[in-house]
């Protein structure tokens, strides 16, 4: 216990470590969203097609997902300072660089290497800020680096649409250099590491297992962030690649279990809790990253709100989260079962995905999502800190640095497969939508030919002749159509991810926490 209580900081010092972390982990978080709002003017300017301009989240999203799960060991190879510091300098450079790209196959090397880097900042940001904090105090600790996770993906969009707005896209970029110099320089100097065994030596290194996971990982988040484009496994590189994740896969299991020193200790799965907390993580990355993106998708598509204006809607949400997030720690820390907390969270964001379906038509306002939005903040605020402590909760020692992993890997490929899954479901929606909707517009039904009339007068009023007038009025009823199709697509995913979310609430309450300790996450990598 001395040397975990060596890490404890007091006044001063335990401010500025607790600002480092979660500026750095925001500075992660921030940047997996920041760009979306920036591709058409990155097309512009590199000359890049619609597909390869994708590649620019993509390569980001790969290099993050593949460093997560190898975080623990590395900051136990490294020294966790070293290795934090390491990260930011990484992430940092390559920012200077994706700005100063001149193409775009450039720009997506760059982005793979930035999103190396930040992968790391993320799990390590979590132990460093928990670690800074005295036992008791370790409850509002998680509640702060939280905060940091689940506002990060909301304050993307609307900062990336201002600087996209008022300056260029390179600088979505270059604001990331003054913060990455400032923390890397309070990191060498206030940031302490903890005492490690023995480093591994080269042989011992499990390389063939970083490379099956690389491979794997890589290959897996290709097919979610591609698959909708190239229409799944018609597309032979979507099906070999998803062949090659699949085996990846599983000679990666394989290894992990049988490697005397294995990069991923797969073993700490075994944990009943664990297992419990890993799908909740997927779920919470599912429903986080699933909403910021569906929410300025449909305001921006059928509504013709401006990015900037999409990511101000988000806004409410995550000052509500902000809220929540001490008051969520307080209650943890007073010994309210982590299981209630998630469930409250869960049937909270079932409500919301029901407000969502039942509010949405062509001409929803802004003021009709302000509340909806507000239900969705306070449940992102009951989800977070509860999954991450029922997870880890029955876990001991570095089995919990293994779990931290874990559950931040997971939650992250929950938001790759939200996004995925959600843009193939509106595709097929949209489908069967128009197709029931054209098949009852009948050319002799009364009340279609009256419509058509009516606007067929509107035109020639405008002084177009009568045959080009009807033409336009069956191309207006043909937009009409599909915007009714589009807001009943959406409608549909409402209505799944609030039953996906309500299906889930009993399914926690039967989980059980420990109730004999309080889960200590400065355990975590000694």
């Amino acid at each position: 216990m001395q040397q975990m209580d060596s890490l404890v900081e007091y006044g001063s010092r335990r401010v500025i470590v607790t600002i480092t972390a979660i500026f750095c982990a925001l500075l992660e978080i921030v940047d997996t969203t920041i760009v979306n709002v920036a591709l058409n003017d990155m097309r512009g300017t590199l000359g890049a097609t619609l597909s390869e301009v994708g590649w620019v989240i993509t390569a980001y999203a790969i290099g993050n997902v593949i460093i997560v799960p190898m975080t623990s060991w590395l900051s136990q190879q490294f020294g966790r300072r070293n290795y934090f510091a390491a990260s930011i300098i990484i992430f940092t450079t390559f920012s200077f660089l994706c700005g100063n790209a001149t193409g775009i196959w450039e720009l997506v090397a760059f982005r793979f290497l930035q999103g190396i880097g930040g992968g790391a900042l993320l799990v390590t940001s979590q132990t460093i800020i928990t670690e800074s904090y005295p036992p008791e105090k370790r409850g509002m600790a998680q509640a702060i680096y939280g905060l940091g996770v689940i506002i990060g993906p909301t304050l993307g969009p609307p900062l990336g649409g201002y600087i996209v707005d008022h300056a260029s896209w390179p600088y979505i970029f270059y604001i990331n250099i003054p913060i990455g110099v400032i923390a890397t320089l309070l990191t060498l100097q206030f940031i302490k590491s903890p005492k490690f065994g023995e480093k591994s030596k080269g042989i011992d290194i499990d390389w063939l297992g970083i490379a099956l996971l690389a491979i794997a990982i890589g290959s897996l988040q290709y097919v979610l962030e591609k698959g909708q484009d190239d229409d799944w496994f018609t597309d032979s590189t979507i099906l070999i690649l998803a062949i090659v994740a699949g085996l990846g896969l599983y000679f990666f299991i394989w290894r992990e279990l049988i490697f005397r020193k294995p990069i991923v200790e797969l073993r700490v799965l075994k944990n009943g809790n664990l297992r419990v907390g890993t799908i909740l993580s997927f779920i919470l990355g599912f429903g986080l990253y699933g909403s910021t993106f569906i929410i300025p998708l449909y305001v921006q598509s059928i509504l013709g709100w401006t990015a900037q204006q999409a990511g101000m809607l988000m806004v409410p949400s995550a000052l509500t989260t902000a809220v929540m997030m001490p008051i969520i720690g307080m209650m943890l820390q007073k010994g309210v079962p982590q299981q209630y907390i998630a469930a409250a969270g869960m049937f909270l964001f079932a409500i919301f995905s029901f407000w969502g379906f039942s509010i949405l038509t062509p001409d929803t306002g802004s003021e009709d999502f302000y509340w909806m939005l507000i239900v969705r903040g306070c449940a992102m605020g009951m989800l977070f800190i509860p999954i991450t402590t029922l997870a880890l909760s029955t876990l001991k020692g570095q089995e919990i640095g293994q779990g931290a992993a874990f559950t931040g890997m997971t939650r992250q490929l929950g938001g790759s497969f939200g996004i995925a899954i959600i843009t193939t479901f509106l595709s097929r929606q949209h489908m069967v939508h128009r197709s029931d909707l054209v098949s009852q517009l009948q050319v002799s039904d009364p009340a279609v030919q009256q419509r058509l009339h009516g606007m067929q007068q509107v035109f020639i009023a405008k002084g177009m002749p009568a045959d080009m007038a009807l033409k336009a009025s069956y191309a207006g009823l043909d937009r009409i159509v599909t915007k009714q199709v589009a807001v009943l697509a959406y409608m549909d995913v409402f209505l799944y991810l609030g039953i996906l979310f309500l299906i889930c609430v009993p399914f926690v309450l039967i989980v059980k926490g420990n109730k004999k300790k309080k889960l200590d996450l400065a355990e975590a990598l000694h």
